[in-house]
This record gives structure tokens, C-alpha cells and sequence, in this order.
């Protein structure tokens, strides 16, 4: 009899509404609330008010549902770096401040997605399509550091774009991590993580050789204003 009343429930559920899409907002709660290791596969049937079978119409395994949530969370990642970055608009430093806000912000006010995403132990490079929505998002950071190299000053020896992309990617995710999350796992800082990454950011900067002004692009003339928030850089 409880089996009959599971078996309808679940029919209905899966008529009447988005199944998939139930089991992705059960399962975010879920992660929300204890993890992306803290839950079950019929936990998150249970949550989206189904049978344990029926998920199975959709995913094939509780990781392939976490991967799902990693890919739609890589997207909107990809979404709020792309607009922050702006294309380097009005200038490159500016813009990569905006990048460095934009992750701090997306780890606080999606802490769920960023756990599917960094903390699941997916192995991220045996699926391709999870592969190429994380490495659409970190192109983004990588853009931004092709043209921070592009600007930086003559006779100063840098790393390859890719390495500086890397440099910045791992300071911002370890504040981010660290001090900038949106759940229980946020540690206390005695600043802000922004101004925590705004400091890293600067001293990396002054390691490439730039100075007190801004740098721009080779095609625009130097300002002379003082720099934004990850600057001036000291000399």
C-alpha cells in the first residue's frame, strides 16, 4: 500500500510539474543545508516529494545530478565574470577589480552552487560538458590577465598570462573560500574579504612592475588619476 501511494505521488509530481527541475532545487537545498556530500540520492527525492525511483528518469546517479548543479552553477558564474569584466571597459585594472567583486559576491550569494561547483570531489575533467562550462568561466580571468600582461611595463620579467590567470584565480577563490561565503563555513576576518583581495591584487601588481598610475591600454594615453580600489600600487 505504501508502495502504490509513493508510485502516485510520484507520477503526479512528475506530470504535473518539471521533475528535473524539482530534483535540482531539492538537491541545492540540500547542499545548502549539509553539503554536497551530506545528502543521498533518495534524499533528494524525498525532498522534491517523489519516489526514490523516479529520479532516475532524469539523472543517473546522485553525481550526476551534483554535476548538473556544478554545470548550471559554472554557467552563472560564467554569466556575473562576463559582465563584470565588461570587456576590459573603461580600463583593464578597473575591470579586473570588478571581476575580483564579482567572485567574492557569486561564493556569498551562492553558496550552494559555489559548493557543487569546488567542494563536491567531482572529477571535473572526465566530463566534458562540466569541463567546458568551468573552463568558459575561467576564461574570463584568463582574458583579464592576457591583457593585464599586454600592459605590463617594459624590462619587467612576468609568467606567462596563463600562470598569472592561475595566480589571481587562487587568491581570489581562497578569499573567497576562506572569508567571502555566504554559509556557515565563512571565517571570521577583522576586514573585508574585498579589502583582504583588493591588498593581494595591489602587492601582485607591484611584483609586475606597475607603478602609482593606472595602466592602460597601449592605444590610450596614460592617466594620471590615482588608481581605484586596488590601487595606487606603491612604489
Amino acid at each position: 500500500m505504501s508502495w502504490r501511494k509513493e508510485t502516485r505521488r510520484a507520477e503526479r509530481g512528475y506530470h504535473h510539474g518539471n521533475l528535473k527541475e524539482a530534483l535540482l532545487q531539492a538537491a541545492l537545498g540540500l547542499i545548502a543545508e549539509k553539503g554536497p556530500g551530506g545528502f543521498t540520492f533518495a534524499d533528494a527525492a524525498r525532498m522534491a516529494g517523489v519516489s526514490p525511483a523516479a529520479p532516475y528518469r532524469h539523472f543517473r546517479d546522485r553525481d550526476e545530478l551534483l554535476s548538473s548543479i556544478a554545470q548550471r552553477g559554472f554557467e552563472q558564474f560564467e554569466q556575473v565574470l562576463t559582465k563584470a569584466w565588461d570587456d576590459g571597459r573603461p580600463d583593464t585594472v578597473s575591470a579586473f577589480e570588478r571581476v575580483g567583486k564579482a567572485y567574492l559576491a557569486f561564493a556569498r550569494n551562492e553558496p550552494a552552487y559555489y559548493s557543487a561547483m569546488f567542494e563536491s570531489g567531482l572529477p571535473v575533467d572526465l566530463n566534458p560538458t562540466l569541463m567546458a562550462a568551468s573552463e568558459r568561466a575561467f576564461g574570463i580571468i584568463r582574458a583579464a590577465a592576457e591583457r593585464l600582461a599586454a600592459l605590463t611595463p617594459p624590462g619587467v620579467t612576468r609568467p606567462p598570462a596563463l600562470m598569472m590567470a592561475l595566480h589571481i584565480w587562487s587568491l581570489a577563490h581562497g578569499v573567497a573560500s576562506l572569508f567571502g561565503r555566504g554559509d556557515a563555513a565563512r571565517r571570521k576576518l577583522p576586514m573585508a574579504p574585498e579589502e583582504l583581495l583588493e591588498a593581494g591584487v595591489l602587492i601582485y601588481l607591484r611584483g609586475l612592475g606597475f607603478s602609482q598610475e593606472r595602466p592602460t591600454s597601449p592605444e590610450k594615453p596614460t592617466e594620471s588619476k590615482p588608481s581605484g580600489p586596488w590601487g595606487p600600487v606603491p612604489k
